[in-house]
């Protein structure tokens, strides 16, 4: 625990993990089958349950971001860096919004892009200069986790039903998101929403080590999780259409 309160910033080198790891590959496991298990419980609760279910999802991301807030206060280390402006910090405040009130708008959002954005984060995860036994370390793992459950579980409860019309808006939205915090980077010398540069891990910064700009890679990623999240469910959507013909 000697370590537990420190930070990218201030842990020596070497304490970290290796990505795909042991103990990466243990917490990749940990997300699959709490996402099976929280999807199977959500689609049997009654609508009551199931708006139980989401604050209760809301409550401990927003109690996760104040874990994180105090450990950086205890130990004087809450940096610009450490506000809540990434776009995964962004997603809790949406899915509070949304838990006790979805809307379409922010439903199609989540599934857009809080999903991918958090697998991403999981898959690639920037915080892996820190030990198991670091708060941050648990922090990033169990916020990322359910950020990416929560629209997940909806998904898988016909809560949210992915349609490819919404994705413009989403998009238009993220971009509203990036023009306001580019801004804000410049000011405090920050790097939210990986406008700045790509950190080594990212699969933003293979795109800046072979064309020499990060940014290029933002359209060629988010074309490609465009149809991988909706590719399959507008083909699954028209085969049940076609079902639903054939069967009248």
């Amino acid at each position: 625990m000697q370590y537990f309160l420190c930070t990218k910033e201030t842990i020596p080198a070497g304490m970290g993990f290796p990505r795909f790891g042991a103990l990466h590959l243990a917490w990749l496991l940990l997300f699959f089958a709490a996402a099976i298990f929280c999807s199977a419980l959500y689609r049997r609760l009654c609508p009551a349950g199931r708006r139980r279910m989401r604050l209760i999802f809301a409550a401990l991301l927003i109690a996760d971001e104040a874990f994180k807030t105090l450990c950086l206060l205890a130990e004087g280390n809450y940096l610009a860096t450490y506000l809540p402006l990434h776009l995964c910090s962004i997603n809790i405040l949406l899915i509070a919004l949304h838990a006790p009130r979805p809307s379409r708008l922010l439903s199609s959002f989540l599934y857009t892009v809080c999903i991918p954005a958090a697998i991403a984060a999981l898959l690639f995860p920037t915080w892996a200069e820190l030990p198991l036994a670091n708060f941050m370390h648990l922090h990033s793992f169990t916020v990322h986790i359910l950020l990416a459950i929560y629209p997940i579980m909806l998904t898988a409860g016909g809560d949210i039903r992915p349609r490819m019309k919404d994705a413009p808006l989403c998009l238009g939205f993220l971009a509203v998101l990036a023009v306001v915090i580019y801004p804000v980077n410049l000011l405090l010398d920050t790097n939210f929403m990986f406008l700045m540069y790509a950190p080594e891990g990212n699969p933003l910064f293979w795109f800046e080590e072979t064309f020499g700009n990060h940014l290029v890679g933002f359209p060629v990623l988010i074309a490609a999780i465009m149809i991988l999240m909706f590719f399959p469910a507008e083909l699954l959507r028209r085969l049940r259409q076609k079902s639903a013909v054939s069967a009248a």
